[in-house]
């Protein structure tokens, strides 16, 4: 098979790292790829939301199937454009992928189809939701509708820090029109967990369970970030527990997608909560998550590359998945500043002596070429990435690794995995 990936950050490494074990696979082609992706994939400069160049090149290339990373082309059509264009393609439909590009959209659905979720209300008019938030108790939170590179969620420990954030997302738009609704919704207290599953739309095969860490501090302290690290496979997720989110918001959110004539084929990513009163869903995603992907994908037993073809030719109902005994821990090394203003072109040292160490791999995710050398170039920049007999021992190994890596400002969280142990 020849595969195209698009993307260029962590998340796409991990995929490309994976689909290269395939015995089927005899090329990869990663647009835009990274530095690291480079290493087993041929990078074409190529836009991710260049639907029309990346459809030419998989035509011209005779691509077998193509991979979806990021959001944006998915809530672009680029799967529309490939599947009519009689091309395999790994990802849900414009109409399918707002279950991620429209917070609106996912609480609504919820709440028609009983799928579990927090209390909420919705609000096109900043007036009217401050007036609501004067009949509201803190902790609140606060959301913007559209896509916001997983910031856009404010968990609000005082009225007044909540009035603030709204101002920011309806008045001054820092996050232009993904901030024309917003979600006011009940803060959900427990244990946070990621459950992604494949389908085709009719088969579901659910991953292994992971845990995200988004806020940029320990302690699960400070602003939202796309994710500072992930753990895997969860402690809290008993066969028992993964049964019921199976059959009562997973399987539920396929069919409602269906019976909304929005079918939906790729990979579905649940962020839940573990309340007291059982598991609530805080968010969809319509793609891999990120950093989960690296945790999950380096236990990863079974040929991805056969089980995203099968889910894009509606054969998933034949494939199976393993996974190996093992536990991961995956550490996201940021820029000084992320997720605010940080700088680029930073030497990395120490790539070379990570690579040789056993159990470990580095995924890259905001890195350049410069020269021949690897340099800083975007907020989250390396995802290091360790598997261990379990979880302390992945601990063990992950941060011994990234003692031996630097660039100026370097900044990671030193936390990850330890509410686990």
């Amino acid at each position: 098979m020849k595969i195209l990936i698009i993307g260029s950050g962590g998340r796409e490494h991990a995929i490309a790292w994976k689909i290269a074990q395939s015995p089927k696979v005899k090329k990869i082609f990663c647009a835009p790829g990274n530095p690291g992706i480079a290493e087993v994939a041929e990078c074409v400069d190529i836009d991710v939301n260049n639907i029309e160049g990346l459809f030419n090149f998989a035509i011209r290339q005779k691509i077998d199937l193509t991979v979806v990373g990021p959001e944006d082309p998915l809530l672009s059509g680029i799967v529309d454009t490939f599947k009519d264009g009689n091309l395999d393609i790994f990802g849900p439909s414009k109409r399918a992928s707002l279950i991620e590009g429209s917070k609106v959209f996912a609480k609504t659905i919820m709440k028609k189809h009983s799928i579990p979720t927090a209390d909420f209300r919705v609000f096109e008019d900043i007036k009217m939701a401050e007036k609501y938030l004067e009949k509201c108790f803190a902790p609140i939170v606060i959301k913007a509708d559209g896509l916001a590179k997983g910031k856009g969620v404010f968990v609000c420990k005082t009225l007044e820090e909540a009035k603030e954030h709204l101002q920011e997302i309806m008045v001054e738009r820092i996050f232009g029109n993904a901030g024309d609704r917003v979600v006011i919704e009940e803060c959900l207290h427990g244990e946070e967990v990621s459950i992604l599953a494949i389908t085709d739309g009719q088969t579901i095969i659910p991953l292994s369970s992971a845990r995200d860490h988004k806020a940029i501090y320990e302690g699960n302290k400070g602003p939202n970030t796309g994710g500072m690290g992930a753990y895997s496979p969860s402690h809290l997720i008993t066969n028992e527990m993964q049964r019921y989110i199976e059959e009562n918001i997973l399987v539920p959110i396929i069919h409602a997608m269906k019976r909304e004539n929005r079918p939906y084929s790729g990979i579905i990513y649940a962020g839940i909560m573990l309340t007291n009163a059982g598991p609530k869903v805080l968010e969809f995603n319509a793609r891999f998550g990120d950093p989960e992907t690296q945790a999950l994908l380096v236990r990863m037993k079974s040929d991805l590359a056969s089980l995203l073809l099968a889910a894009s030719n509606n054969t998933l109902d034949k494939a199976e998945l393993e996974w190996y005994d093992s536990h991961s821990v995956c550490v996201v090394l940021a820029s000084k500043g992320y997720p605010g203003k940080y700088r680029k072109g930073l030497p990395i040292s120490g790539l070379q002596a990570v690579k040789a160490l056993k159990n470990v791999q580095v995924f890259h995710a905001g890195t350049a070429n410069v020269h021949g050398n690897i340099v800083t170039n975007g907020g989250r920049v390396l995802g290091i990435t360790a598997t261990g007999k379990d979880l302390k021992e992945a601990r063990t190994f992950v941060y011994d690794a990234i003692d031996r890596l630097s660039f100026e400002g370097v900044y990671y969280r030193k936390d990850i995995g330890v509410d686990a142990i």
